[in-house]
């Protein structure tokens, strides 16, 4: 994968692309032999409506600031290239990222010398600045396009590279559900899929892509699509893949109801109880004569239930913390217990309630579909996901449990 100065071919291309992008800059061209290309995108609005309980990003960005939402992209992308700056050794990487906040000044923040693709980018971000510099990317041949963002990002991607099936794409998980299957576990695993694929210790496959309506989501209802399929590195156990849909047979359903009727008994009758999404989780509220979110998270106490709680809610609601419990049941095939589609369970919750009040419940069949048999959790806070790591035991039917490891 040696690369020396690009053809003049893609150098002409780019400039035509900058004119019509406007461009600000210019990428002066490489006089040196590196390893590895690669196009760096961030998406600084993704994941912001993640705490607040907005299910997602799309067409609410204005109310998840009202909200008092916050970016997340930013320390991600800052959490990626510090530590690709710092692992990379005798592996040179060159790389080419957008203006301002879409990689830019996370470039400059973690001391990385990178060229600026010459389009312009507004103070609120588009999906068609995405777009633009996918094409810009492309153009410049890099070998691989890293992207810091959720679902739809990955869609904007897509769409741009319609006409080109040989672009390789990481993302780093930065939105809210990410039920695509492009992206890296967490940062770190994505530092070390980018190394595994310079170094050539990587195979390339081609991995879903799929968007929730999230209208629908709000609404409680899952509506997914596929969309097509973008080619990835592959290293095993660090690509998280994509979301499996839990089963509806009446096994399952029989599973789930032994399940409940377990976490019934292992929780004391005065506990608060926050409820994170999936059926596993309904059927258990079900048990206790409450109705629950299936695709949002809720806060049960003395009896009562406030639905589709976000973190400042649950804040709210908790009056005992050392009497909470949190009820998780891990995402099909993925095996994410924490940072998929439950962020309102923020670190900071986490905490108060201690990693030995989280329950953990799955069917047999969810844990046989569980992609290399770890239980996996990436709650942004690189020392809370430490602390969460090892064994833990998971509920598997009724009085029956299942040591699962947790990376």
């Amino acid at each position: 994968m040696t690369i020396n100065n690009r053809d003049l071919k893609a150098q002409d291309t780019l400039k035509a692309l900058a004119c019509e992008a406007n461009c600000l800059y210019t990428v002066p061209r490489t006089a040196f032999v590196i390893d590895l290309r690669m196009g760096f995108i961030v998406n600084p609005i993704a994941g912001m409506g993640g705490k607040v309980g907005l299910k997602g990003t799309d067409n609410v960005f204005k109310e998840a600031l009202a909200r008092g939402a916050e970016p997340v992209s930013p320390s991600r992308a800052t959490e990626f290239l510090k530590k690709l700056h710092a692992s990379i050794d005798d592996t040179p990487i060159e790389i080419l990222t957008c203006p301002r906040t879409m990689g830019e000044d996370e470039a400059k923040e973690t001391g990385w010398r990178a060229e600026i693709l010459p389009m312009k980018v507004a103070l609120e971000t588009s999906a068609d600045d995405t777009k633009t510099a996918v094409k810009l990317l492309t153009a410049a041949k890099v070998d691989l396009i890293v992207f810091v963002g959720g679902d739809g990002t990955a869609k904007d991607i897509l769409d741009a590279l319609q006409d080109n099936d040989e672009a390789l794409v990481l993302g780093v998980p930065s939105g809210v559900k990410m039920y695509s299957g492009i992206f890296a576990v967490n940062p770190s695993d994505a530092v070390e899929v980018v190394l595994a694929y310079a170094q050539k210790r990587a195979a390339v496959a081609a991995f879903e892509i799929v968007d929730a309506d999230e209208n629908a989501v709000r609404n409680d209802v899952f509506s997914v699509k596929l969309h097509g399929y973008l080619k990835a590195p592959l290293l095993p156990a660090h690509v998280q893949g994509g979301k499996q849909v839990s089963m509806e047979t009446e096994d399952e359903k029989d599973n789930q109801t032994a399940i409940a009727r377990f976490i019934a008994e292992e929780v004391p009758k005065t506990a608060t109880l926050i409820l994170g999404p999936g059926t596993t989780v309904e059927r258990f509220a079900e048990l206790l004569g409450v109705r629950k979110t299936v695709l949002g998270v809720d806060v049960y106490a003395n009896g009562q239930v406030t639905l589709d709680v976000d973190e400042k809610m649950i804040f709210e609601k908790v009056k005992d913390w050392q009497n909470t419990w949190i009820v998780l049941s891990p995402v099909g095939h993925q095996g994410i217990l924490l940072g998929r589609g439950n962020q309102q369970i923020s670190p900071r919750i986490i905490r108060r309630v201690g990693k030995q009040r989280i329950i953990i419940a799955a069917t047999r069949n969810k844990l046989k579909s569980i992609d290399g048999g770890l239980l996996r959790v990436d709650t942004g806070d690189a020392e809370l996901d430490a602390m969460l790591r090892g064994y833990v035991r998971v509920m598997t039917d009724y009085r029956e449990w299942r040591l699962m490891p947790v990376r």
